[in-house]
Parts: C-alpha cells; sequence; structure tokens
C-alpha cells in the first residue's frame, strides 16, 4: 500500500540522525531521541492532518528551536499551540515558542490548521536543533548560518533533507522560505541542485514577533497573499 503524506514524515524522522562532524562548541538535539511522549505526538500529528496523497507546497524554516519543533517534533508548533489548536496534548514538556504565536494566528486567519496543512508543509533543511556554548557556558539556540564552518559542516546534510522533504510529495514549482537571511543560503543551494523552480521569501515569524509585533496583522495578510497567489 502506497504510503500517505503523513506516513512518509514518520518514516523519514524515524530514521533521523545526524553523525556528522561540528564545530568545537556546537550541538545537535534530537526531539525524538530525548524524549518519548515527542516521538507519539509528532506522530498524532501527521496522522491527523496528512492522512492522505495530496501534493503540497513547503515552507522552508531555518532549524527548530528547543522549544518549538525541537520538544513537539512539529515544525513550528510549542506544545501550548499543539493542545490548544492540534488538540494533542503533551504532558511531559510545556512550551511557549514566539515563533509558533505567530505561525498559528496566520493559520487561524487561513482558515484553520486542517485547511492550511492540507496544502502545505512545514520543515527546515536541518530539521534538529543547533545549541551552541556561550561564554557564560551556558547552551543556547543557535541558527544553521549564524557559522561559516558549521555551514559547510551542515550543507550535504541539508541538501539530502530537501530532497527527502520533496520526495514526500511537495510541488517544486514554488516554496516559501521564512527569513531574509535564511532566503541567501536557500537561494544558494537551490542554484546548486535545482530543487525548486521559483522561491518566494516571507519574513520569518520570530522576527515578525520580536520586532514588527505592532504590525503584525499587515504581515499576516502579507502571508495569506502570498501563499494564495
Amino acid at each position: 500500500m502506497k504510503l500517505t503524506f503523513g506516513e512518509k514524515v514518520i518514516e523519514y524522522n524515524k530514521q533521523l540522525d545526524f553523525t556528522g562532524e561540528l564545530p568545537e562548541g556546537f550541538y545537535v538535539l534530537n526531539p525524538y531521541t530525548n524524549n518519548p511522549e515527542t516521538w507519539v505526538v509528532m506522530q498524532q500529528f501527521y496522522r491527523k492532518y496528512y492522512h492522505d496523497h495530496q501534493i503540497r507546497k513547503l515552507l522552508i524554516g531555518i532549524n527548530p528551536s528547543r522549544n518549538g519543533a525541537g520538544v513537539t517534533g512539529v515544525p513550528f508548533t510549542d506544545t501550548k499551540r499543539l493542545e490548544s489548536v492540534c488538540g494533542i496534548p503533551m504532558s511531559s514538556a510545556h512550551t511557549h515558542e514566539i515563533s509558533s504565536v505567530f505561525m498559528y494566528e496566520m493559520i487561524e486567519a487561513f482558515g484553520g490548521a486542517t485547511s492550511f496543512y492540507s496544502q502545505f508543509y512545514i520543515n527546515s533543511p536541518f530539521p534538529l536543533a543547533i545549541v551552541k556554548k556561550s561564554a557564560k557556558g551556558n547552551w543556547v539556540n543557535t541558527n544553521y548560518y549564524d557559522d561559516k564552518q558549521l555551514f559547510y559542516c551542515l550543507k550535504e546534510f541539508m541538501v539530502q533533507t530537501l530532497k527527502a522533504h520533496i520526495n514526500m510529495g511537495i510541488d517544486t514549482t514554488e516554496a516559501f522560505v521564512l527569513g531574509k537571511k535564511n532566503a541567501r543560503y536557500i537561494h544558494q543551494l537551490n542554484q546548486e541542485e535545482k530543487l525548486f523552480k521559483k522561491l518566494t521569501v516571507l519574513e520569518h515569524p520570530r522576527y515578525i514577533q520580536q520586532y514588527k509585533s505592532k504590525e503584525k496583522q499587515l504581515y499576516i495578510d502579507s502571508y495569506l497573499q502570498t501563499l494564495l497567489s
């Protein structure tokens, strides 16, 4: 029997592992091995919203934060939104992630989670959380592009990840890249690998929530106009 879109995602996440070298001071967190409940709720999510064979368009993030997909296994979804919007409670962790706040307000304006996820799939070229040891000795979130050597170490894995996302059932005529700096790197990968015919850039939800919250409705409107055009 042909796997549904959701089962393809689950199978991909089951084998997801990064074993490559990293620059000193960086570490990769795999939510599926760190918390058994993450594996459970992630499967519930994809079986709820992706139990079909529909082709979807891809929204390309950066890499998960420890408080979003780094806990729930679902991109741009903290435990609050996972329960309140998606109806999937998580008892072992309770997280609030500001990118998730914007994303789910946009999803609500789009017509709700069922409608949105039937047309779009969100993931990242590096789908595991990355942390870096700070000068104070704390582990802090970092992005794949924050260090040139880090990007070099992750680049091949990122290309293979994007190809794996496409093979799940992605429309390659256009993909949407979240974040302008992210877009520079995704454009570079796309030029080399010819993955998508067109890349359209949207402001990253974290940037909007953190710096443009008073104009949030304008950004929601912009997202909807872009995604529905």
